[in-house]
């Protein structure tokens, strides 16, 4: 066993959800680089010093801050990134890949970090809380008694851009019986996962909703009308975009927010104030 192997962890997060889920397990203070678009918990992480983004990581910046361990995410990071910190050779960190595909997977994600980190003093307690907590609310977050809903989720404009059916987001929204369209498979990784809306798409018409993220792009007044036009049978909601595509201990209120959404009722714009 190395030197390095009994050392406290140094952990470098290249994915926003997994920062603050790391803050949520008591990691902080293992915690020695984040991206600039790890924002939460805000007041944890103002010292912590930044790499890049999650698609452009300062590699130099990174290497320089030695880290034991980089936690990265397939949707959100780049193989690139990957690749090139497994070509430190002898100072390669541990890489913790995670994927989570749906809201129950924030259960196997958590136990991931556990089989990692779980070992340090207050992390397995910590864990212990969180998944109670997930457990009761994907109990609590099922379609059983809701009226399905045909969704288009918009994600980007100019073109717009939506989700495809096996990403976080859709299953998601599959919770209280919301199907999002187009009906498609993005695979894996890529940019098939997040397919363009090219406005001639002989569904438009069916959309019941249309939700506008307020993450990655700031949607304003003019796209609601524009997404109107494009939907003119659908409701048009602005929606938090990080309470429905953030994984770890976000989920939580997340899925909560889901329930509201679901009965906020048909004719309303509805957007969160929850950070």
């Amino acid at each position: 066993m190395t030197l390095r192997t009994v050392e406290a962890p140094r952990i470098a997060s290249l994915v926003p959800s997994l920062t603050e889920l790391l803050v949520a397990l008591g990691l902080r203070a293992q915690l020695v680089a984040r991206t600039g678009f790890c924002i939460h918990p805000r007041e944890a992480l103002p010292s912590v010093p930044k790499v890049g983004g999650t698609k452009d990581v300062n590699l130099a910046k990174l290497q320089a801050l030695q880290p034991t361990h980089v936690l990265v995410n397939v949707d959100e990071n780049r193989l690139e990134t990957v690749d090139a910190l497994r070509a430190w050779g002898a100072h390669a960190p541990e890489i913790v890949v995670t994927h989570p595909g749906g809201p129950e997977d924030n259960l196997p994600l958590v136990a991931q970090m556990l089989a990692h980190f779980g070992h340090l003093p207050g992390v397995a307690d910590r864990a212990a809380e969180l998944i109670v907590a997930l457990t009761d609310e994907l109990r609590a977050t099922q379609p059983t008694g809701r009226a399905p809903q045909t969704v288009l989720y918009l994600i980007w404009h100019g073109p717009w851009m939506t989700v495809a059916r096996d990403t976080y987001l859709s299953r998601m929204l599959a919770r209280i019986g919301w199907q999002t369209v187009p009906e498609r498979q993005g695979g894996a990784s890529g940019a098939a996962r997040y397919p363009v809306v090219h406005g001639n798409e002989p569904w438009l018409g069916d959309v019941q909703q249309v939700l506008l993220s307020s993450e990655p792009c700031s949607f304003t007044e003019p796209h609601v009308e524009e997404a109107r036009a494009l939907c003119p049978n659908a409701t048009v909601r602005r929606v938090d975009g990080e309470l429905l595509s953030w994984y770890g201990p976000r989920a939580v209120p997340g899925l909560r927010y889901l329930r509201e959404l679901s009965d906020a009722g048909d004719n309303r714009t509805w957007t969160s104030t929850s950070r």
